[in-house]
């Protein structure tokens, strides 16, 4: 039910869902802080072997919606985890207004999780904006969207050729063509992209891809190559 993904963090398997016919897998990741509490990040479907899972690992504290995409399962955890605190990503209050979040993620880290996790919003993007954290134990970058990688052949017929196009398939995860495009502030989004070509990563998580275990930071120095030039 969890996967072990380094020093106090862990992975969850979600459902696959559906958008215009594109499949696509889902992923959380749960953080255990150095106090014991959990931060879940972008929610999966919270079954009852999941909650049971996560209970296991001690109080949920804080919950982690990372853009305006990743919310589908989030009323369900914060019904769950009443006293957890909700966090969402800009863009997404007015979009989920049935969710009482608690506060709009920032640049700056909650208190929560201050010390242990670091972020930074990709801004200038006309899609979303996405929160991307770095956990600092486990020397992991987390992604949402702004990476993808599917294997050749999870999409068939014209999504796989539209997926070959917006380069969501290849060797390694890449930033999709449709969010290249979608930048609207270069600027902003460099800014972004040198603050985590700062952090000292060992290992990258994403929604959609393969996770990154080796040689993280020139991976993401070819990732973002393309802004960076």
């Amino acid at each position: 039910m969890l996967t072990p993904f380094g020093t106090n963090i862990w992975i969850a398997k979600g459902p696959v869902l559906s958008t215009a016919g594109f499949k696509y897998p889902t992923r959380c990741a749960i953080v255990r802080l150095s106090d014991g509490n959990l931060v879940i990040w972008s929610p999966v479907t919270l079954t009852p072997d999941l909650k049971e899972a996560v209970d296991a690992l001690g109080p949920v504290k804080a919950l982690i919606a990372p853009n305006s995409f990743h919310h589908v399962f989030f009323k369900d955890w914060a019904l769950a985890y009443p006293s957890a605190k909700c966090f969402a990503a800009p863009r997404l209050e007015k979009k989920r207004s049935d969710i009482n979040f608690d506060a709009t993620l920032t640049d700056a880290p909650d208190v929560i999780w201050m010390g242990e996790l670091a972020q930074v919003i990709m801004r200038g993007n006309m899609v979303t904006d996405e929160v991307v954290f770095f956990h600092k134990a486990s020397g992991t970058v987390l992604f949402t969207d702004i990476l993808q990688q599917f294997d050749k052949g999870w999409f068939t017929g014209w999504r796989a050729i539209v997926a070959r196009l917006d380069l969501m398939e290849g060797t390694e995860p890449q930033v999709p063509r449709k969010f290249r495009l979608a930048f609207r502030d270069r600027d902003a989004a460099r800014a972004a992209v040198k603050t985590i070509l700062g952090w000292p990563a060992t290992q990258v998580l994403m929604a959609h891809g393969r996770p990154v275990t080796k040689d993280a930071n020139r991976f993401l120095k070819r990732a973002f190559a393309w802004l960076m030039a």
